[in-house]
C-alpha cells in the first residue's frame, strides 16, 4: 500500500505542477490583438484565455488524472460507481491524450521555455505513463463492467458538446478537427463520432484488462 500511495501521491503533483504553470502562461498571455486561431491562447481577456485552457481535452484529462490520483493516494483500494467511471475516464482520457500528442502532435507543437517545455512533458508524457503503470502496477481491480464503460463515455461526449456550442459562440476552437468554421458541421460531426469510437475502443480495451490482469490491491 505505501508504494501505490508514493504512486499515486506522484502523479497527483505532477498534474497540480503542470496545470498551475499553464494557468500561469494563460494569464501571462497578452489579451491584444485579439485572435480566435485553433489553439490559441492569447487574444482574448484573461478569463478567456482561462477557460481556454480547460477547454482542451489535455488539460480536462490531466485534471481528472490528478483528482484520481489524489484519492487513491488516500485510500489506494478506493470504490464506488461513481468513482469507477471517473477512474476509467481518467484511465481512457489520458492515455488517448499521451498516444495522440506522442504520434500526431509533438511534431508540429514547438513549446518554448522552461514553463512550456516541462508542463509539455509533464501533461502528455509523464502523467499518461504514470496513470497507466499505476494501475498495471497497482489497480484497484476489479472495477470496470459494461455499464461502467457505458456511462464513461457521457464526459467525452459531454466535452464535444460543450466545444461545438462555445465554438459556434466564439468563433475559438481548441482542435483543427472541431473546426467548423472552416470545415463545415457535416465533417465535424463525422470527426466526433470517429473520436467517441476511440474513446469506446479504448475503454473497451481497460474493461478487457481489468477482467484478464490479477486482481489488485
Amino acid at each position: 500500500m505505501i508504494g501505490a500511495r508514493l504512486w499515486h501521491t506522484t502523479v497527483a503533483v505532477l498534474v497540480v505542477f503542470a496545470i498551475a504553470v499553464q494557468i500561469k502562461l494563460a494569464i501571462d498571455a497578452p489579451a491584444v490583438p485579439a485572435g480566435h486561431e485553433v489553439g490559441r491562447l492569447a487574444g482574448t481577456a484573461g478569463a478567456g484565455r482561462v477557460i481556454r485552457l480547460l477547454s482542451f481535452f489535455t488539460v480536462q484529462s490531466n485534471i481528472l488524472s490528478g483528482i484520481v490520483a489524489a484519492q487513491l493516494a488516500l485510500r489506494p483500494d478506493r470504490d464506488g460507481r461513481l468513482w469507477r467511471i471517473a477512474r476509467l475516464d481518467a484511465l481512457f482520457g489520458i492515455t488517448v491524450t499521451g498516444v495522440v500528442y506522442a504520434t500526431v502532435l509533438a511534431r508540429i507543437h514547438e513549446p518554448h521555455g522552461w514553463e512550456q517545455t516541462s508542463s509539455n512533458i509533464v501533461v502528455h508524457y509523464l502523467v499518461p505513463i504514470g496513470m497507466v503503470l499505476g494501475w498495471l502496477l497497482f489497480g484497484p481491480r476489479p472495477r470496470v463492467t459494461a455499464s461502467v464503460v457505458r456511462w464513461s463515455l457521457a464526459w467525452p461526449i459531454a466535452w464535444l458538446i460543450y466545444t461545438l456550442i462555445r465554438g459556434e459562440a466564439t468563433h475559438w476552437y481548441p482542435y483543427p478537427f472541431l473546426d467548423a468554421a472552416t470545415q463545415g458541421y457535416a465533417r465535424v460531426l463525422l470527426n466526433a463520432v470517429a473520436v467517441t469510437a476511440v474513446f469506446a475502443g479504448v475503454a473497451a480495451l481497460f474493461s478487457w484488462g481489468d477482467r484478464k490482469l490479477r486482481p489488485a490491491p
